[in-house]
């Protein structure tokens, strides 16, 4: 990487995106969730099945990936991924405001709308990233991840607030207005956030030096996968996005039905969760700033943020039992402070891995990554509100059996600190990387062994 591309301020503009692409996905995966549980009356698997769609659709990540390591501009998957993920956002509250008279044509109208939620945030989200990486100076990478994650939640925190107090009283129409509304901001902040930045000399000078041969997806996946710490990253960041989204979907509907908070309350709360994530991103960088920067740094802190995730999630089991006399909101905000101070983390480790290899499979490793993050979403957000069900069944309490998907999620987050430490330890390459053109059956047994 020659010399800085993006200065400071462009980094904050293209941070612009996240917080766009958080805004809306932070209502249809929060708001309009507790809506269909609560106010609506239904399962807790059907919200949970319709998030599980869109993030089925992110395994198509390395693909637009590689797409993007291929192509010489990235703005037009940026801002036609975030055209449909407005789009989707928007006919997800219709949908879910149709379900109040016609449940089916509702449920079947959410599913196209979730369909396309799953093709925006990958398309915007990877795309995003990659230029992020590719026009970022070395130096500045971890940094320049962090700021976009922070504006990500600052845009959270900004939605469930505002759109909290502009949904009390309920309304199917007001749900709506605050859907459409919101999905028009992300649109302005992304032409903002995107405008020029792939334009001019520096640009045509990056995007000029190409390969003699461009390598196949096949051909660019093998590679990235035989990488060890690229695999074992992707193994990591699987286990830990699963204990951290199994608590995403039932986390309003749990206070609402344990605390008998409101709607707006519980959007509220989510914008509890997201200002102490918030504060856990920024508490990292603080700290670490009185020692030298390391790997060793960002590793202590990932399996740091790993076990005290664990110990928040066991304080909100223990809410689940002993009910509204506990301290909910600052249980949640722990949680949110745990877990931003592990996302940080990851987040280092992630843009200091991007640019590792002989070859620039940037766009890959990071869909490569991605993917894996959205798997476990999926799987997450669905198991956690099947576990709802089934323990609410089974136990006949729906405290006990919030509490008993909180202590479960509890202890994957000590298996991702254990991982964590096994990505630290990964060689930088693979022997078998070598020969993976030669024979990719042989080189994914090896992967699979290591």
């Amino acid at each position: 990487m020659n010399g800085s591309v993006l200065s400071w301020f462009g980094i904050v503009r293209l941070g612009l995106v996240q917080t766009g692409l958080g805004a809306i996905v932070v209502l249809t995966t929060s708001t309009l969730n507790r809506v269909m549980v609560v106010e609506l009356a239904m399962p807790a698997m059907l919200p949970g099945a319709l998030v599980a769609i869109h993030y089925v659709l992110q395994v198509f990540r390395p693909a637009w990936g590689h797409g993007s390591d291929l192509g010489a501009r990235r703005t037009p998957w940026i801002v036609g991924g975030m055209a449909v993920l407005a789009t989707g956002g928007l006919i997800a509250s219709v949908a879910t405001a149709w379900m109040t008279t016609h449940p089916l044509l509702g449920i079947a109208l959410a599913v196209v709308a979730f369909c396309l939620i799953g093709v925006g945030v990958g398309a915007a989200g990877t795309s995003l990233l990659v230029l992020l990486a590719k026009r970022t100076d070395d130096n500045r990478r971890a940094a320049a991840a962090t700021i976009v994650w922070v504006m990500m939640i600052a845009g959270f925190i900004v939605t469930t607030g505002v759109a909290g107090h502009l949904l009390d009283p309920f309304s199917p129409v007001r749900l709506i207005i605050v859907s459409a509304s919101v999905s028009v901001v992300a649109m302005v902040l992304t032409v903002v956030g995107v405008w020029g930045v792939e334009a001019g000399p520096a640009a045509k000078a990056r995007s000029a030096p190409r390969p003699p041969r461009q390598a196949s997806f096949r051909e660019a996946f093998l590679e990235v996968w035989t990488e060890p710490r690229s695999r074992r990253f992707a193994i990591f960041v699987f286990v830990s996005m699963l204990a951290y989204s199994a608590q995403d979907l039932i986390l309003e509907p749990f206070a609402g039905t344990v605390f008998g908070f409101t709607p707006g309350e519980t959007t509220k709360l989510s914008g509890v969760q997201h200002a102490g994530t918030l504060i856990g991103m920024a508490l990292v960088p603080l700290i670490g700033a009185i020692y030298p920067r390391s790997r060793g740094n960002l590793q202590i802190w990932t399996i740091g943020g790993c076990l005290a995730s664990s110990i928040a999630l066991l304080c909100l089991a223990a809410a689940a039992v002993v009910g509204p006399s506990w301290p909910l909101r600052e249980t949640v905000f722990m949680l949110g402070v745990t877990n931003g101070a592990y996302a940080v983390a990851a987040i280092g480790s992630m843009m200091a891995l991007v640019g590792a290899g002989e070859e620039k499979r940037e766009g890959v490793r990071m869909g490569l990554w991605g993917a894996a993050q959205a798997f476990a979403f999926g799987i997450g957000g669905f198991l956690g509100t099947l576990a709802s069900d089934i323990a609410r069944y089974v136990l006949t309490s729906a405290a006990l059996s919030y509490s008993a998907v909180f202590a479960s999620e509890a202890g994957l987050f000590v298996v991702a600190a254990v991982l964590a430490v096994w990505v630290h330890r990964a060689p930088a390459k693979d022997a078998m990387q070598r020969r993976v053109f030669d024979s990719p059956v042989a080189a994914i047994a090896e992967g699979a062994r290591s």
